[in-house]
């Protein structure tokens, strides 16, 4: 049984180490603590992921003959689906994908929309469930017990579960995405193992009696694919109306008939969206920008858009008299600024975190009108041209830009 478990093992022992060297390499060694989870994050998430997909590259090319190879091998598959799906849910709140939100939502921050539009989900979801049902069908078959009709149309199904996972590379592929591409890329390469495996086993074994069917047709079908060597060919052609029979039915339920080329188009932020979503807005730490961005626009009065911290955000009124009155409380009076700032810092960021209703930021809005008239009518009274300094609050810096006062 140990000996079963070699390659597995390996694959671990040897992901932990090229993990450790990595940390090592980045100098990770000198909190004991932080070192192992580094070793842990480094081996578990980056390295060993590929050490899976170069096996799995490995036993594609290289077909193994060896009973217990061959078990590994499928142990090594099962270990990849598994922490496949595992891990690419865990990375998605990480990459701020809204799964839910179709392109015509506004997002805040660094969010973006759904890959898949909302409403052509179930149709994905279907035939990719299709594409896994006749991988584990001709994963888990003995192949010499059953029909060989079966088998093209479990390949069938794999062909368009293997459509789906390269449309789905195509659309999520950069380089901030490119691990969502880890476990359909996987997926192809598992589909084309299987399909090459199963075809040279049924070559092989010796078959006393093929099963056949009571229907004419399909057993005139299930005789000509006694040669193994037409299924890839046969599957193909049978993938087309097992597609039709499934948007018919999913019909009934729904959904669309181009829901299959919806689904990728009817996006944006992707590379194959046809849509342009509307503008995230900035849910910034400075609350303010929070009110000008999320509040009631016909209360609130967006202007325009400003630049801070190099990002763009929502800029009202408000916001410009307040950052004007603060930049001239910084010329005046810098100690007295950096206590307000301190001060700001510290109880401003925790109330801007919790505006995440328009309703709040309206209150917000109209709890700072008095401090806004007050802060308007200091620089009045101090600055020469008042409105000069209140409209170029959050314009962009440019190295020759002055602003006249």
């Amino acid at each position: 049984m140990e000996h079963k478990k070699n390659l597995v093992s390996y694959s671990v022992l040897f992901s932990g180490i090229f993990g450790t060297l990595i940390c090592l390499g980045y100098g990770a060694g000198d909190n004991i603590l932080a070192f192992m989870l580094g070793v842990l994050a480094v081996g578990g998430l980056v390295v060993y992921p590929i050490v899976l997909t170069l096996l799995n590259l490995f036993f594609l090319i290289v077909r193994v003959k060896n009973p217990v190879l061959v078990r590994q091998a499928k142990y090594i598959e099962y270990i990849t689906l598994v922490l496949g799906v595992l891990y690419t849910v865990l990375i998605l709140p990480f990459l701020e994908i809204q799964l839910k939100a179709d392109w015509t939502e506004i997002l805040a921050n660094r969010q973006v929309h759904t890959p898949v539009w909302v409403g052509g989900q179930p149709t994905i979801l279907v035939l990719a469930c299709l594409g896994m049902a006749g991988y584990l069908f001709l994963s888990w078959v003995n192949i010499c017990k059953v029909p060989p009709l079966l088998c093209v149309f479990a390949i069938s199904g794999m062909y368009l579960g293997v459509a789906i996972c390269l449309v789905w590379i195509v659309q999520v592929f950069s380089e901030r995405y490119f691990l969502l591409c880890v476990l359909p890329f996987n997926y192809i390469v598992l589909a084309a193992k299987t399909v090459r495996y199963k075809v040279g086993e049924w070559q092989e074994q010796q078959r006393e009696e093929v099963k056949e069917f009571k229907n004419p047709k399909l057993n005139a079908w299930n005789q000509k694919l006694l040669e193994s060597r037409r299924w890839p060919a046969a599957a193909f052609f049978f993938m087309w109306p097992l597609l039709g029979i499934t948007v018919a039915v999913l019909l009934l339920f729904g959904q669309r008939p181009d829901s299959i080329i919806r689904a990728w188009t009817e996006t944006s932020d992707w590379n194959l969206s046809a849509q342009s979503a509307p503008q995230n807005i900035y849910y910034d730490e400075h609350y303010l920008c929070t009110v000008a961005a999320g509040g009631h626009r016909k209360l609130v009065k967006p202007i325009r858009m400003g630049i801070r911290h190099g990002h763009p955000v929502i800029v009202n009124r408000q916001l410009c008299v307040a950052n004007a009155f603060e930049e001239l409380l910084q010329e005046c009076f810098p100690s007295f600024h950096r206590g307000v700032r301190g001060f700001y810092d510290r109880f401003g960021f925790p109330i801007a975190r919790w505006i995440r209703s328009p309703y709040i930021a309206d209150g917000i809005y109209l709890l700072m009108k008095p401090l806004e008239w007050l802060f308007l009518g200091v620089l009045y009274c101090y600055d020469v041209n008042p409105e000069n300094r209140i409209a170029v609050q959050y314009l962009p810096k440019y190295p020759d830009f002055e602003r006249r006062v």
